[in-house]
């Protein structure tokens, strides 16, 4: 039965493409977004991005107890893990078929996604050359109607 099972496995790794070389897990510091100091208070930037308190009194700057925390540097990722799909890879978008050939050696640490105005003829070929070269695809469904 063992036997069977391995068998099994290897069939899904030849059709999901190469396994990622970097097995470490993703440990994300902090997952929420920093609120915009007293975004709260103001409908117009309630869902606006961070932006440094710059006033003279203001608590968030001085980083008083209690007021909202300010993005540090002490909140960045794990060198090994930035920039890293949950799937493991790292993406780089390709446009044609000669920037997927970069790849070729680096089919383990990096997998190509296809632009979005790339058009269904070039992403067909991209996606065949992929195949052949055993790069992850990470939107290999994307824009393809079936026959």
């Amino acid at each position: 039965i063992s036997l069977f099972v391995n068998n099994k496995q290897e069939q899904r790794a030849t059709m999901a493409g190469p396994t990622p070389l970097n097995k470490k897990t993703i440990v994300k510091k902090r997952t929420k977004k920093f609120a915009r100091h007293q975004s709260d208070q103001f409908i117009r930037i309630r869902n606006s991005s961070w932006r440094k308190p710059k006033g003279i009194d203001g608590r968030v700057r001085r980083r008083f107890k209690g007021a909202i925390p300010m993005p540090s540097i002490g909140y960045g990722s794990d060198k090994k893990t930035r920039n890293v799909h949950p799937s493991g890879f790292k993406s780089v978008v390709v446009s044609n078929v000669a920037e997927l050939e970069m790849l070729m050696m680096h089919n383990r640490t990096y997998a190509a996604t296809v632009g979005h105005s790339v058009s269904t003829r070039v992403r067909r070929e991209i996606i065949e050359r992929a195949e052949q070269l055993a790069i992850r695809v990470t939107n290999a469904s994307a824009k393809l109607r079936a026959e």
